[in-house]
């Protein structure tokens, strides 16, 4: 039987498309522990959205790794004479910073509403730690009673400092709302703030006291109050720092020594700045040379810490002074600029205190030590020896780091290609008239 022909029917468009061209899913590998995934999530917790964060962080890492060679220069011969080793000071230096620089890039990672939340807590904690000073756990050198032994020594004043400008930030936007801001009732809100003062006043450190005024006027300056708000605190801070100079014979001593040019006391209140001064002459451009200082060999107190610009002037010379300069105010700098592109009151406060902390205390350690300023007592930030100085002003550029994640760039109100004239006067185009419909 023969088998009928096959008819040619017409083949219906499939719904699904073929197989063939459909991509085939790709099985999804499982990605070890430590892999690329770990690294991947470290870049996305360290990338910065500004360069401001690179600039900041990378200023401060060099001027670390300098102050941590000018201490071991400057601190081998009393180490020596000390314990009778000649890097037990650069060894406490060293295990200070290694500690502080993970914690401040720790700490640049935490928002905003973590400061809101634990400003207030942070800012009683420190004073408390600040009163402790005056219990058998507090002890005093050169004078100043700031120091706590709790089998390692610190100093809660350096606390003080980072919580009165995070405090500041936090609060005093609410205060300038709610009073304005050219009402004297300002200063009425920052009451705590005072007693932070007093009690580091308590503690007979002037110099701290000084740049905790500082910290607060600066904070007052950014935060959009008016000038006189900032001018009347001024002339106060003035009258109070010449009150507690008279009372003081040691503080007389050092402002008497700095107004007279031709100081005799060569002994006592003459001889800590007169050999900073022959230090500093003795580099002349280039310098003596790295560790071969002879102001260090106990001829000037201090050497590692409140005069180490002069050891640096000495062996680095007068182009070791200059970059010590330049690093500082490239921190200015950078700190300006986060300024400008911050978009919340608490960073532009916050930020601004801190940059008078830092920037401000440097200068005036260099004014000390070329003469232009009296013997304060304050230390060279990031450079000067002292763990407690060095940690908490790394965490306090921590906190301005972390800031760099919110903030945006500047809009400009001109694009590059406009012309100049175009944005200062418009240029009145003529009126078309349109055509009337069915008139010819």
């Amino acid at each position: 039987m023969a088998t009928p022909p096959r008819t040619s029917q017409p083949r219906r468009p499939s719904a699904t498309p073929r197989t063939s061209t459909r991509p085939a899913p790709q099985a999804s590998t499982p990605t070890r522990p430590g892999g690329l995934a770990t690294r991947f999530k470290l870049e996305k917790a360290f990338k910065a959205e500004s360069p401001n964060f690179y600039l900041l962080a990378g200023v401060t890492l060099f001027t670390v790794i300098l102050g941590l060679i000018m201490v071991l220069s400057a601190s081998a011969v009393d180490s020596f004479l000390q314990d009778g080793g000649f890097f037990s000071g650069f060894f406490k230096q060293a295990i200070a910073a290694f500690v502080a620089l993970p914690l401040m890039l720790g700490i640049s990672r935490l928002p905003l509403v973590f400061f809101r939340k634990w400003a207030n807590i942070a800012l009683f904690i420190t004073i408390g730690l600040q009163l402790l000073v005056f219990t058998p756990l507090g002890v005093e050198s050169g004078g100043n009673r700031n120091w706590l032994d709790v089998g390692i020594q610190f100093q809660p004043s350096e606390m003080i400092k980072l919580t009165i400008a995070v405090w500041l930030g936090v609060n005093l936007p609410a205060i300038i709302d709610r009073v304005g801001p050219y009402s004297f009732r300002i200063f009425g809100g920052i009451f705590p703030v005072y007693i932070a003062m007093f009690v580091v006043l308590l503690g007979q450190d002037l110099g701290t006291v000084i740049i905790l005024f500082a910290i607060v006027l600066g904070c007052l300056a950014f935060s959009g109050v008016a000038g006189r708000m900032i001018g009347v605190p001024m002339v106060l801070g003035a009258v109070g720092v010449l009150f507690m100079a008279l009372i003081s014979p040691n503080r007389m001593a050092r402002i008497m020594s700095f107004l007279n040019e031709n100081c005799t006391d060569y002994t006592n209140a003459c001889w800590q700045p007169l050999h900073g001064k022959w230090a500093l002459a003795n580099g002349g451009i280039f310098g003596v040379g790295l560790g071969q200082s002879k102001a260090k060999w106990s001829w000037l107190p201090a050497a590692d810490n409140d005069y180490i610009f002069a050891i640096i002037g000495e062996e680095l010379g007068m182009i070791g002074c200059l970059v010590v300069i330049a690093l500082f105010v490239t921190l200015a700098v950078a700190f300006v600029r986060i300024i400008r592109q911050a978009q919340d009151p608490l960073v532009r406060i916050v930020t601004g205190g801190i940059m008078i902390w830092i920037v401000g205390q440097a200068f005036v350690n260099i004014g000390v030590v070329v003469g232009v300023l009296p013997v304060l007592g304050v230390p060279l930030p990031l450079l000067s020896s002292g763990g407690s100085a060095l940690i908490m002003t790394l965490l306090a550029i921590g906190v301005v780091l972390s800031f760099t994640k919110d903030e945006k760039p500047i809009k400009r109100t001109r694009s590059r290609s406009q012309p100049r004239t175009q944005n200062r006067t418009k240029t009145p185009q003529a009126r078309t008239r349109q055509p009337q419909s069915g008139r010819s």
